[in-house]
């Protein structure tokens, strides 16, 4: 039976959260294994989006800001330090320059949220304090994912305690690449779980998976046992986001909402660097999906340069100017 969803305003471009959290169901094999994915027709029309929608002036300039309240604005290396998340942070309050957004009137317009190592949780908590921006930390052993699995668990835990609000988890590859579909189940129930309120996007490294089917099979099944996200890519594989995968996820996504009523979101994650590349993600989004994935509690992007070419055209719409990339450093 289908969810009530609380109303949402159409102009919101804070972070919000109205939708109930996906409760999970038993794991159903024949709904898994009835799952195929055919390469080419999904190829075929990922490659007519790019130029199939084209939204110019004021109404890109909407577009645009929609996508910035999607990020999540990211830091994952090994040379983080607290002042590069503070002014991560920093960034996500104030996401384009002020006088920009005044003349744009979104005022008050932010990020979706911030995402980093566990280490830096308390530090982006600290920084975000008094928004409602919440603080992402990845997790369970990211990117492999191949720590001991009380470890994983425990990690999450502890972000949980430190003030992270969403986890990014990922998943073991071995059981979507062995078939076995009830290790990922059961694993995926102990990392939604492990997370308690806070919301988990599991990190389907699709990359890494061999085939379309497998992402669509270890979309549907992570959904099953809880997930409140599906995410493309850690970031860190040689194949991340693409158009073909988005589109057998997002679909999965449609047909999980179908049987069960309840919404799942979507991030797509790596190698989405363009703001013509979110605006084509935006409108995958809308013809899949509807305007209610195109909430930040429903569609978030993991990214760190995506916000600074998407700055750079707002202003060029605000001041006919294109200014130089340096000019937006993210930190």
């Amino acid at each position: 039976m289908a969810t009530k969803t609380k109303a949402t305003d159409d102009t919101t471009h804070l972070p919000q959260t109205f939708e109930p959290r996906n409760p999970g169901m038993a794991l159903d094999l024949d709904w898994v294994l009835g799952v195929h994915a055919n390469r080419s027709a999904i190829e075929r029309r990922a490659a007519t989006l790019p130029g199939r929608r084209s939204v110019k002036k004021d109404y890109q300039a909407a577009w645009l800001c929609r996508a910035i309240s999607c990020i999540d604005l990211t830091t994952l290396s090994g040379d983080d330090t607290e002042g590069r998340v503070r002014r991560l942070c920093a960034k996500a309050r104030q996401p384009v320059r002020a006088d920009i957004l005044q003349e744009l009137g979104m005022e008050g317009l932010t990020t979706g949220a911030v995402c980093v190592y566990h280490d830096m949780v308390p530090t982006a908590v600290a920084a975000l304090e008094g928004t409602n921006i919440p603080v992402a930390a990845v997790s369970t052993g990211f990117p492999a994912g191949l720590s001991p699995f009380h470890l994983r668990v425990a990690e999450i835990h502890e972000s949980v305690e430190a003030g992270a609000r969403e986890i990014d988890i990922v998943i073991s590859r071995r059981h979507v690449l062995q078939g076995n579909w009830q290790a990922l189940y059961d694993e995926m129930r102990a990392f939604r779980a492990a997370c308690g309120e806070a919301h988990v996007k599991a990190i389907l490294a699709t990359g890494e998976l061999g085939t379309l089917k497998n992402a669509a099979r270890a979309s549907l099944v992570c959904m099953m046992a809880g997930a409140d996200f599906i995410k493309t890519s850690t970031g860190k594989e040689s194949v991340n986001a693409t158009l073909p995968v988005s589109l057998v996820m997002i679909r999965a996504i449609r047909d999980y909402h179908q049987c069960t009523g309840v919404r799942v979101g979507y991030k797509p994650a790596g190698g989405i660097s363009k703001a013509k590349d979110a605006l084509t993600y935006l409108a995958l989004m809308k013809d899949e999906l509807g305007d209610r994935w195109l909430q930040p509690d429903m569609f978030r992007f993991g990214a760190s340069s995506l916000l600074g070419d998407i700055e750079r055209q707002l202003e060029h719409h605000v001041t006919g100017r294109y200014s130089a990339s340096h000019r937006h450093a993210l930190a």
